[in-house]
């Protein structure tokens, strides 16, 4: 199995948290990140799972289509929010079969990586900046890093 973990783009400000969407960075930052995965074979879950937030499920649905997805369904997922326990989601990735895209907020992504590559989710041993993928690999004794992409890697 492998698992994907996606910090959402880069948003708008706004007083209403929830509701800031992407901005032009941001669909920037996704596209680019589709122009590196496209061809690749290196981005392939069953499911995409976000948090409610709007930016979240914007970087979700963006990369899916740009990616042509189209049979990869888009979950709205509880535990993906930035200061949800990352026991919840790491309990639940314990018994998943197929491979799986979340996409959520910091801390909360660096919190779980760390908690399934180290075993402990403090200090955080990732760094998750906007629009950062990392692909982890399902090993006997816990989880593997694939690789990692920043935007500021992509062209």
């Amino acid at each position: 199995m492998q698992l994907y973990l996606l910090r959402h783009a880069h948003a708008l400000d706004g007083d209403d948290d929830a509701a800031r969407p992407l901005s032009k960075k941001g669909r920037e930052q996704i596209d680019a990140l589709a122009d590196f995965l496209r061809g690749k074979e290196l981005f392939a879950p069953t499911e995409i799972w976000h948090s409610p937030l709007v930016r979240a499920h914007e970087t979700a649905s963006r990369l899916a289509r740009k990616l042509e997805l189209t049979k990869t369904p888009l979950v709205e997922t509880g535990g993906l929010l930035p200061e949800d326990d990352v026991r919840r989601i790491a309990a639940t990735l314990k018994t998943a079969c197929d491979s799986l895209a979340l996409v959520g907020h910091e801390p909360h992504l660096s919190a779980l990586a760390s908690l399934l590559v180290t075993g402990v989710a403090e200090p955080p041993a990732f760094v998750f900046k906007k629009g950062t993928l990392l692909a982890l690999d399902r090993i006997v004794s816990g989880w593997a890093v694939r690789w990692q992409v920043s935007p500021e890697l992509l062209p």
